[in-house]
Protein backbone atom coordinates (compact mmCIF):
# COMPACT_ATOMS: atom_id res chain seq x y z
CA UNK A 1 0.00 0.00 0.00
CA UNK A 2 1.25 3.65 -1.03
CA UNK A 3 1.55 6.24 1.60
CA UNK A 4 2.28 9.99 1.95
CA UNK A 5 5.87 8.94 1.52
CA UNK A 6 5.13 8.16 -1.95
CA UNK A 7 3.17 11.09 -2.15
CA UNK A 8 5.66 13.15 -1.70
CA UNK A 9 8.09 11.31 -4.17
CA UNK A 10 5.18 11.08 -6.69
CA UNK A 11 3.61 14.35 -6.54
CA UNK A 12 5.58 16.63 -4.33
CA UNK A 13 8.93 16.45 -5.79
CA UNK A 14 8.14 16.69 -9.36
CA UNK A 15 5.95 19.72 -8.64
CA UNK A 16 2.33 18.55 -9.36
CA UNK A 17 0.87 19.29 -6.20
CA UNK A 18 -1.78 21.69 -5.83
CA UNK A 19 -2.07 22.32 -2.53
CA UNK A 20 -5.46 21.26 -2.02
CA UNK A 21 -4.79 20.15 1.65
CA UNK A 22 -7.24 17.13 1.23
CA UNK A 23 -4.28 14.57 2.40
CA UNK A 24 -3.74 16.72 5.67
CA UNK A 25 -7.11 17.48 6.37
CA UNK A 26 -8.17 13.48 6.52
CA UNK A 27 -5.20 13.05 8.63
CA UNK A 28 -6.18 15.81 11.12
CA UNK A 29 -9.75 15.47 11.12
CA UNK A 30 -9.21 11.91 12.52
CA UNK A 31 -6.62 12.69 15.20
CA UNK A 32 -3.95 11.43 13.94
CA UNK A 33 -1.76 14.69 13.36
CA UNK A 34 0.70 13.29 11.15
CA UNK A 35 0.58 16.03 8.22
CA UNK A 36 0.16 19.46 8.52
CA UNK A 37 0.20 22.32 6.07
CA UNK A 38 3.28 24.07 5.16
CA UNK A 39 3.23 28.24 5.24
CA UNK A 40 3.54 27.92 1.21
CA UNK A 41 0.08 25.36 1.22
CA UNK A 42 2.60 22.61 0.58
CA UNK A 43 1.38 19.49 2.99
CA UNK A 44 4.58 17.59 4.69
CA UNK A 45 5.11 15.27 7.51
CA UNK A 46 4.15 16.76 10.55
CA UNK A 47 5.06 13.82 13.24
CA UNK A 48 6.02 10.69 11.14
CA UNK A 49 5.93 8.92 13.97
CA UNK A 50 2.25 8.99 13.81
CA UNK A 51 1.62 8.08 10.23
CA UNK A 52 -0.07 5.19 10.48
CA UNK A 53 0.26 4.31 6.57
CA UNK A 54 -3.24 3.78 5.95
CA UNK A 55 -2.86 4.78 2.32
CA UNK A 56 -5.99 7.30 2.52
CA UNK A 57 -4.02 10.18 1.49
CA UNK A 58 -2.67 8.88 -1.45
CA UNK A 59 -5.51 7.80 -3.00
CA UNK A 60 -7.42 11.18 -2.32
CA UNK A 61 -4.80 13.01 -3.62
CA UNK A 62 -6.69 14.56 -7.17
CA UNK A 63 -3.19 13.75 -9.02
CA UNK A 64 -3.57 9.90 -8.43
CA UNK A 65 -5.77 8.13 -10.42
CA UNK A 66 -7.15 5.35 -7.99
CA UNK A 67 -10.23 6.38 -7.63
CA UNK A 68 -11.05 8.48 -10.52
CA UNK A 69 -13.55 6.61 -12.14
CA UNK A 70 -15.32 5.95 -9.02
CA UNK A 71 -15.64 9.30 -8.70
CA UNK A 72 -16.52 9.99 -12.23
CA UNK A 73 -19.39 7.82 -11.76
CA UNK A 74 -20.53 9.11 -8.42
CA UNK A 75 -21.37 12.30 -10.46
CA UNK A 76 -22.30 11.06 -13.47
CA UNK A 77 -19.49 12.73 -15.12
CA UNK A 78 -19.54 12.60 -19.16
CA UNK A 79 -17.06 14.09 -21.45
CA UNK A 80 -16.31 16.36 -22.59
CA UNK A 81 -16.38 18.54 -19.17
CA UNK A 82 -18.80 16.41 -16.84
CA UNK A 83 -22.22 16.35 -16.28
CA UNK A 84 -23.98 19.28 -17.77
CA UNK A 85 -27.90 19.49 -16.72
CA UNK A 86 -28.04 23.29 -17.71
CA UNK A 87 -26.44 27.06 -18.33
CA UNK A 88 -27.48 30.22 -16.98
CA UNK A 89 -26.07 33.43 -16.70
CA UNK A 90 -27.58 35.18 -13.79
CA UNK A 91 -26.56 37.73 -10.94
CA UNK A 92 -27.70 37.85 -7.34
CA UNK A 93 -31.24 40.24 -6.05
CA UNK A 94 -29.05 41.88 -3.74
CA UNK A 95 -27.36 45.27 -4.38
CA UNK A 96 -25.16 44.75 -1.18
CA UNK A 97 -23.79 41.47 -2.61
CA UNK A 98 -23.75 42.43 -6.30
CA UNK A 99 -21.16 45.53 -4.69
CA UNK A 100 -19.00 43.08 -2.88
CA UNK A 101 -19.06 40.99 -5.53
CA UNK A 102 -16.40 40.60 -8.66
CA UNK A 103 -19.07 39.27 -11.33
CA UNK A 104 -22.84 38.33 -10.77
CA UNK A 105 -22.51 37.64 -6.61
CA UNK A 106 -24.38 34.56 -7.76
CA UNK A 107 -22.07 32.02 -5.33
CA UNK A 108 -22.90 34.57 -2.78
CA UNK A 109 -25.80 34.88 -3.08
CA UNK A 110 -26.63 31.34 -2.75
CA UNK A 111 -25.00 30.64 0.33
CA UNK A 112 -26.74 33.77 1.70
CA UNK A 113 -30.07 31.85 0.90
CA UNK A 114 -29.11 28.74 2.01
CA UNK A 115 -27.79 30.18 5.64
CA UNK A 116 -31.05 32.24 5.79
CA UNK A 117 -33.53 29.17 5.34
CA UNK A 118 -31.60 26.90 7.61
CA UNK A 119 -30.33 24.39 5.31
CA UNK A 120 -26.69 25.04 6.04
CA UNK A 121 -24.68 25.62 9.01
CA UNK A 122 -22.32 27.36 7.58
CA UNK A 123 -20.03 27.55 4.19
CA UNK A 124 -16.38 27.00 3.62
CA UNK A 125 -15.19 29.99 1.32
CA UNK A 126 -12.08 32.14 0.68
CA UNK A 127 -11.69 35.90 1.99
CA UNK A 128 -9.17 38.37 1.75
CA UNK A 129 -6.29 38.13 3.88
CA UNK A 130 -4.15 41.20 2.46
CA UNK A 131 -3.12 42.87 -1.09
CA UNK A 132 -3.28 39.86 -3.72
CA UNK A 133 -3.82 37.26 -0.78
CA UNK A 134 -6.63 35.27 0.58
CA UNK A 135 -7.14 32.49 2.83
CA UNK A 136 -9.80 29.58 3.42
CA UNK A 137 -12.59 30.82 6.33
CA UNK A 138 -15.64 29.09 7.64
CA UNK A 139 -18.56 31.50 7.59
CA UNK A 140 -21.14 31.15 9.98
CA UNK A 141 -23.35 34.39 9.23
CA UNK A 142 -24.64 36.62 6.04
CA UNK A 143 -21.88 39.31 7.31
CA UNK A 144 -19.15 36.66 7.46
CA UNK A 145 -20.34 35.68 3.67
CA UNK A 146 -20.72 39.37 2.41
CA UNK A 147 -16.93 39.83 3.85
CA UNK A 148 -15.60 37.01 2.05
CA UNK A 149 -17.66 38.05 -1.62
CA UNK A 150 -15.29 38.97 -4.64
CA UNK A 151 -12.46 38.22 -6.24
CA UNK A 152 -10.51 41.19 -4.67
CA UNK A 153 -6.94 41.84 -5.06
CA UNK A 154 -6.89 45.63 -3.67
CA UNK A 155 -3.90 47.82 -3.68
CA UNK A 156 -5.01 50.75 -2.27
CA UNK A 157 -2.24 50.32 0.77
CA UNK A 158 0.42 50.56 -1.78
CA UNK A 159 2.46 47.41 -3.10
CA UNK A 160 5.81 48.94 -1.76
CA UNK A 161 4.86 47.66 1.60
CA UNK A 162 4.39 43.77 0.73
CA UNK A 163 7.50 41.59 -0.55
CA UNK A 164 5.89 38.35 -0.03
CA UNK A 165 4.94 36.36 -3.00
CA UNK A 166 0.69 36.43 -2.82
CA UNK A 167 -1.32 33.59 -4.60
CA UNK A 168 -4.80 33.66 -5.87
CA UNK A 169 -4.80 30.54 -4.19
CA UNK A 170 -6.54 29.05 -1.23
CA UNK A 171 -6.36 25.99 0.42
CA UNK A 172 -10.17 26.06 1.45
CA UNK A 173 -10.03 21.88 1.87
CA UNK A 174 -8.52 22.60 5.29
CA UNK A 175 -10.84 24.40 6.67
CA UNK A 176 -12.70 20.56 7.12
CA UNK A 177 -10.72 20.47 10.08
CA UNK A 178 -12.96 23.00 12.00
CA UNK A 179 -16.45 21.59 10.78
CA UNK A 180 -15.56 18.48 12.26
CA UNK A 181 -13.96 20.27 15.64
CA UNK A 182 -17.60 22.26 15.60
CA UNK A 183 -19.46 19.31 15.21
CA UNK A 184 -21.46 20.92 11.92
CA UNK A 185 -23.55 18.37 9.77
CA UNK A 186 -24.49 20.72 7.33
CA UNK A 187 -21.91 22.65 5.02
CA UNK A 188 -21.72 24.39 1.78
CA UNK A 189 -17.52 24.23 0.37
CA UNK A 190 -16.67 26.88 -2.57
CA UNK A 191 -13.19 25.62 -4.46
CA UNK A 192 -11.19 24.95 -6.92
CA UNK A 193 -11.39 22.39 -9.72
CA UNK A 194 -9.07 20.30 -8.08
CA UNK A 195 -10.52 21.25 -4.12
CA UNK A 196 -13.71 19.46 -5.48
CA UNK A 197 -12.19 16.74 -6.80
CA UNK A 198 -10.10 15.50 -4.14
CA UNK A 199 -13.46 16.36 -2.02
CA UNK A 200 -15.39 13.82 -4.52
CA UNK A 201 -12.39 10.87 -3.97
CA UNK A 202 -13.36 11.15 -0.16
CA UNK A 203 -16.42 11.07 -0.72
CA UNK A 204 -16.59 8.11 -2.38
CA UNK A 205 -14.20 6.32 -0.04
CA UNK A 206 -16.62 7.56 2.96
CA UNK A 207 -13.59 9.85 4.67
CA UNK A 208 -14.50 11.96 7.20
CA UNK A 209 -15.30 14.84 7.15
CA UNK A 210 -17.38 14.81 3.89
CA UNK A 211 -20.06 13.66 5.17
CA UNK A 212 -20.91 16.85 6.31
CA UNK A 213 -20.47 18.56 2.78
CA UNK A 214 -24.09 18.95 1.01
CA UNK A 215 -23.41 21.74 -1.72
CA UNK A 216 -20.18 21.57 -3.99
CA UNK A 217 -19.48 24.77 -5.38
CA UNK A 218 -16.80 24.43 -8.31
CA UNK A 219 -14.98 27.94 -9.74
CA UNK A 220 -13.85 27.87 -13.23
CA UNK A 221 -10.25 28.05 -13.29
CA UNK A 222 -7.40 28.92 -16.32
CA UNK A 223 -5.06 28.11 -13.19
CA UNK A 224 -3.79 30.22 -9.81
CA UNK A 225 -1.27 33.06 -10.19
CA UNK A 226 1.58 34.17 -8.30
CA UNK A 227 1.57 37.82 -7.36
CA UNK A 228 5.42 37.74 -6.06
CA UNK A 229 7.70 40.78 -6.34
CA UNK A 230 8.92 39.63 -9.84
CA UNK A 231 5.66 39.13 -10.78
CA UNK A 232 4.27 42.11 -10.52
CA UNK A 233 6.78 44.22 -12.32
CA UNK A 234 6.93 42.25 -15.58
CA UNK A 235 2.86 42.61 -15.25
CA UNK A 236 3.58 46.54 -14.96
CA UNK A 237 5.62 46.24 -18.20
CA UNK A 238 2.88 43.79 -19.82
CA UNK A 239 0.06 46.68 -19.77
CA UNK A 240 1.92 49.57 -19.16
CA UNK A 241 0.96 50.49 -15.49
CA UNK A 242 2.31 51.37 -12.11
CA UNK A 243 0.69 49.85 -9.32
CA UNK A 244 -0.06 52.53 -7.13
CA UNK A 245 -2.31 53.46 -10.21
CA UNK A 246 -4.29 50.13 -9.99
CA UNK A 247 -7.94 49.93 -7.94
CA UNK A 248 -8.68 46.38 -8.43
CA UNK A 249 -7.53 42.99 -10.79
CA UNK A 250 -10.40 40.63 -12.17
CA UNK A 251 -9.91 37.38 -13.57
CA UNK A 252 -12.20 35.88 -16.47
CA UNK A 253 -11.12 36.10 -20.44
CA UNK A 254 -8.15 38.18 -20.04
CA UNK A 255 -6.40 39.70 -16.87
CA UNK A 256 -8.85 42.80 -16.04
CA UNK A 257 -6.73 45.64 -14.49
CA UNK A 258 -8.58 48.61 -13.44
CA UNK A 259 -7.02 51.48 -12.92
CA UNK A 260 -8.40 54.45 -10.56
CA UNK A 261 -8.39 56.97 -13.11
CA UNK A 262 -11.32 54.76 -15.20
CA UNK A 263 -9.07 52.89 -17.56
CA UNK A 264 -8.27 49.26 -17.51
CA UNK A 265 -5.69 46.73 -19.26
CA UNK A 266 -6.55 43.65 -20.42
CA UNK A 267 -3.84 40.94 -20.71
CA UNK A 268 -4.52 37.54 -22.42
CA UNK A 269 -4.22 34.64 -19.90
CA UNK A 270 -1.82 33.07 -22.57
CA UNK A 271 0.49 35.88 -21.33
CA UNK A 272 0.45 34.88 -17.89
CA UNK A 273 2.02 31.12 -17.75
CA UNK A 274 5.24 33.40 -16.16
CA UNK A 275 3.39 33.47 -13.00
CA UNK A 276 1.05 30.45 -13.27
CA UNK A 277 2.17 27.98 -10.34
CA UNK A 278 3.70 25.23 -11.70
CA UNK A 279 1.20 22.07 -10.46
CA UNK A 280 -1.35 24.27 -12.86
CA UNK A 281 0.33 23.32 -15.95
CA UNK A 282 -0.91 19.72 -15.48
CA UNK A 283 -4.28 20.39 -14.82
CA UNK A 284 -6.78 19.67 -16.94
CA UNK A 285 -10.29 20.65 -15.47
CA UNK A 286 -11.39 24.40 -16.14
CA UNK A 287 -14.98 23.93 -15.40
CA UNK A 288 -15.24 21.96 -12.05
CA UNK A 289 -16.24 19.02 -13.62
CA UNK A 290 -17.26 17.64 -10.06
CA UNK A 291 -19.30 20.25 -8.48
CA UNK A 292 -22.78 20.64 -8.34
CA UNK A 293 -23.06 23.78 -9.53
CA UNK A 294 -19.91 25.44 -11.66
CA UNK A 295 -19.71 29.10 -11.92
CA UNK A 296 -17.15 32.20 -13.58
CA UNK A 297 -17.53 35.07 -15.07
CA UNK A 298 -16.35 33.95 -18.37
CA UNK A 299 -19.01 34.16 -21.20
CA UNK A 300 -21.32 36.50 -19.25
CA UNK A 301 -21.57 40.11 -19.29
CA UNK A 302 -19.84 42.57 -16.83
CA UNK A 303 -21.54 41.95 -13.46
CA UNK A 304 -23.23 38.95 -14.15
CA UNK A 305 -22.05 34.79 -13.64
CA UNK A 306 -21.99 32.08 -15.78
CA UNK A 307 -23.47 28.84 -13.78
CA UNK A 308 -23.42 25.38 -15.01
CA UNK A 309 -25.83 22.63 -13.29
CA UNK A 310 -24.21 19.44 -12.87
CA UNK A 311 -26.40 17.61 -10.31
CA UNK A 312 -30.27 17.43 -8.81
CA UNK A 313 -28.81 18.88 -5.55
CA UNK A 314 -27.85 21.98 -7.69
CA UNK A 315 -30.70 22.03 -9.98
CA UNK A 316 -33.02 22.06 -7.11
CA UNK A 317 -31.02 24.97 -5.42
CA UNK A 318 -30.95 27.29 -8.70
CA UNK A 319 -34.79 26.78 -9.15
CA UNK A 320 -35.39 27.46 -5.67
CA UNK A 321 -32.75 30.61 -5.46
CA UNK A 322 -34.60 31.86 -8.87
CA UNK A 323 -36.20 35.58 -8.30
CA UNK A 324 -36.10 35.39 -4.48
CA UNK A 325 -31.92 35.78 -4.31
CA UNK A 326 -30.75 35.80 -7.93
CA UNK A 327 -32.27 36.96 -11.18
CA UNK A 328 -31.24 35.58 -14.95
CA UNK A 329 -29.60 37.49 -17.17
CA UNK A 330 -33.10 39.32 -19.57
CA UNK A 331 -32.81 36.55 -22.66
CA UNK A 332 -34.88 38.76 -24.98
CA UNK A 333 -32.10 40.87 -25.47
CA UNK A 334 -29.65 38.53 -26.12
CA UNK A 335 -31.66 34.96 -26.80
CA UNK A 336 -28.49 33.03 -26.98
CA UNK A 337 -26.47 34.06 -24.60
CA UNK A 338 -27.00 30.50 -22.63
CA UNK A 339 -25.63 28.65 -25.72
CA UNK A 340 -22.97 31.42 -26.26
CA UNK A 341 -21.53 31.19 -22.57
CA UNK A 342 -21.55 27.62 -22.75
CA UNK A 343 -19.34 27.48 -26.06
CA UNK A 344 -16.80 30.15 -24.38
CA UNK A 345 -16.68 27.75 -21.63
CA UNK A 346 -16.19 24.63 -23.41
CA UNK A 347 -14.11 26.33 -25.44
CA UNK A 348 -11.41 27.42 -22.47
CA UNK A 349 -12.02 23.82 -20.84
CA UNK A 350 -10.74 22.75 -24.09
CA UNK A 351 -8.03 24.89 -24.21
CA UNK A 352 -6.79 23.56 -20.56
CA UNK A 353 -6.75 20.19 -21.43
CA UNK A 354 -5.14 20.06 -24.14
CA UNK A 355 -2.32 22.10 -22.73
CA UNK A 356 -2.14 19.98 -19.95
CA UNK A 357 -1.61 16.84 -22.13
CA UNK A 358 1.51 18.27 -23.68
CA UNK A 359 2.79 19.38 -20.45
CA UNK A 360 2.03 15.81 -19.13
CA UNK A 361 3.61 14.15 -22.15
CA UNK A 362 6.61 16.36 -22.35
CA UNK A 363 7.72 15.28 -18.70
CA UNK A 364 7.28 11.86 -19.35
CA UNK A 365 9.11 11.77 -22.89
Amino acid sequence: MKTFADLMEEVQKPGLCHHCGGCVTFCTAINYGALALAADGRPHYRDRDKCIECGICYAICPEINEHEEEAKRHVSWTPPIGRIMGTTVARSLDPEVRAQATDGGVVTALLVGLLDKGHIDGAIVAKKAGPFKREPWLALTRDDLLAAAGFHFDTSHGMERFSEVYSTYSPSVAQLEQVAKKNLGRVAIVGTPCQINTLRRMEVMGVVPTESIKYYFGLFCAGNFMFGEPERRQLEDLGDFKWPEVRKINLKEELMIHLSNGEARFIPLDKLDFMKRHACNFCSDYAAEFADLSFGGIGAEEGWTTVITRSQVGEALMTKAMGKYIEEYDRRSRPNLKKEALAKVLQYADLKKQKAHLKREKMVA
